[in-house]
């Protein structure tokens, strides 16, 4: 493992928040954030798919002003030009994004590099390839993701017994089906709706971290 922003990322990827304005209603990215640092949350995704890049920017550089006040890592979402250009914690790409080796080659060996994984294949070749974890799923029916590939829980398994790196589990995970992913060995849970679609997200996200740290032992 290397050492500065890697070290003791398994820990940090206990709680994984992704975030998604479809929740906001009257309130803004930036006070449903604070919310869920505030309850728990060991990991932020800034996950854009319709900002244009100036607002996007704006908004990262906020938002890890942030995370760096909780202490927690703070990653973007598949576009590498402005993770790099705000000097983002990391990126994290999916299979259709660009390849980890490429991305890994860009951002240089210090920062962290998710990347999605669907097959102990796949996950084998992005840890080959520079990837400081993995984000597998979709291990429950999501609708945050319409091309979403559905993951099985044997395929989790074999995929966190394949690679020495840390591998969040992703995809339709809440509060009440967390525990079924108890003893994958995943180090942690990636979620949107479980945390920004909820009334009170600082409660929520406390409760479900204390979920998931049981999860996780198991």
């Amino acid at each position: 493992m290397k050492m500065g922003l890697q070290e003791g990322l398994a820990e940090s990827l206990l709680l994984y928040a992704v975030t998604d304005r479809h929740w906001l209603d009257d309130r803004t990215l930036c006070d449903v954030v604070r919310e869920s640092l505030d309850g728990g949350v060991t990991f932020l995704q800034l996950r854009e798919k319709d900002l244009d890049d100036e607002r996007f920017f704006e908004e990262a550089v906020e938002l890890q002003a942030m995370a760096t006040e909780y202490g927690v890592p703070f990653v973007i979402n598949d576009n590498v030009d402005i993770a790099m250009r705000m000097d983002a914690d990391g990126v994290h790409v999916g299979q259709n994004d660009m390849e980890a080796g490429d991305v890994r080659a860009l951002i240089g060996p210090n920062k962290i590099l998710g990347v999605s994984a669907q097959t102990v294949e796949q996950a084998v070749r992005a840890q080959e390839r520079g990837a400081d974890y993995l984000g597998v799923g979709a291990v429950f029916p999501t609708g945050s993701k319409d091309d979403a590939v559905e993951v099985s829980r044997k395929t989790l398994k074999a995929i966190c017994e394949a690679v020495s790196i840390p591998v969040v589990a992703i995809g339709g995970i809440t509060q009440e089906n967390t525990p079924l992913l108890k003893g994958s060995g995943i180090c942690g849970i990636a979620v949107i709706s479980a945390i920004y679609a909820q009334k009170n997200i600082c409660e929520a996200t406390s409760e479900l971290k204390k979920v998931t740290e049981d999860t996780v032992k198991g």
